[in-house]
């Protein structure tokens, strides 16, 4: 008698922080953030069967497409409308061509809330978007302004979450935390650090405004195991409890309200800290492509000591459910 075959069916695997660079874009903006060697920039300006090819070589079947940079975060509200529609549109037209491969999360042109508003929801509307992506500071303002709300709003009415994605931290933050440093070891701005800070700063600052509050729906996502705030859960929790603090569950507001990736952090005891604290549902697979390796990313998760149950929510599970995404 043949032995039955025990080896389980391979998930599905969504990546959803994954980059490229608008080729017209690109080319008036050389020297922009993130182009740092030209082995980076041909892949991230890359939209093509190469870049298919390496997903498939990982085993990863959907990227969700993301421009990288600072995107319209530092332009004038009336160019950053005009670039981030333009950007989106030639970015719908690439999903449009493979879209069992590619889906979407849009630019949008936060110098000008109300006309990102209009944005987010013309690019879901239109193109079938799944959200959208924010870089950083908008001119060294956080999203959680509430001049910003207007995208919030949108974002609950449509249904799509926005993502919080790092950029360089404020210049006054360079000055104080980094000067010494910065010349010596440049990263130290960027993800071994400063782009953490930053981030994680704007999560905890999206909590304290009471934009949830307001906006009871809103979902938000954080890349990189969610900027280390699942760690400082407890201690964040906990310390904000002391009398002179309002009384309410940080916590609770943030494992409601917020999902976290993989991204460029495939670390066991980082995913197994998030787990604990916000449990499977909240984590969703992302290599952070091109800065992070596919099949590296792919591999990891594969090998971590978890549930098969866990690593399905994960490569792909909890995504389908956030962004609607089926498999058709």
């Amino acid at each position: 008698m043949a032995a039955s075959s025990t080896t389980a069916p391979k998930p599905r695997v969504i990546a959803i922080e994954e980059h490229y660079m608008d080729g017209p874009f690109a080319e008036r903006a050389r020297g922009l953030e993130g182009l740092r060697t030209a082995e980076l920039g041909r892949k991230l300006r890359g939209l093509s069967e190469q870049r298919i090819r390496e997903m498939d070589e990982a085993g990863i079947d959907v990227q969700v497409l993301s421009h990288t940079g600072t995107g319209a975060q530092q332009m004038q509200p009336a160019e950053a409308v005009k670039t981030a529609a333009e950007i989106n549109d030639r970015l719908a037209e690439t999903v449009r061509l493979r879209p069992d491969r590619f889906q979407a999360f849009a630019m949008l042109p936060t110098p000008d809330p109300k006309g990102a508003a209009a944005e987010l929801e013309r690019t879901v509307t239109k193109h079938g978007f799944k959200g959208a992506m924010i870089h950083g500071l908008t001119h060294g303002e956080f999203a959680d302004d509430p001049k910003f709300w207007p995208i919030f709003e949108r974002a609950q009415a449509l249904d799509v979450p926005i993502y919080l994605h790092p950029a360089t931290p404020h210049p006054k933050v360079v000055e104080v935390y980094y000067k010494e440093y910065a010349q010596k070891y440049p990263g130290i701005l960027t993800a071994p650090l400063g782009y953490t800070m930053e981030t994680m700063t704007q999560g905890v600052r999206m909590v304290l405004s009471g934009v949830f509050d307001k906006y009871p729906k809103l979902k938000i996502i954080l890349g990189h195991m969610g900027e280390g705030i699942p760690f400082l859960l407890w201690r964040i929790n906990h310390t904000l409890h002391i009398t002179g603090n309002p009384d309410f569950s940080f916590r609770d507001v943030f494992c409601e309200h917020f999902w976290i990736t993989t991204s460029g952090f495939f670390s066991d005891p980082a995913l197994l800290c998030s787990m604990m604290e916000m449990s499977a549902d909240r984590i969703i697979f992302s290599v952070d492509w091109p800065w992070g390796n596919n099949k590296e990313g792919v591999d990891w998760l594969e090998r971590t000591m978890i549930s098969a149950e866990d690593k399905a929510k994960i490569y792909h599970g909890n995504v389908e459910k956030l962004l609607h995404m089926g498999r058709n």
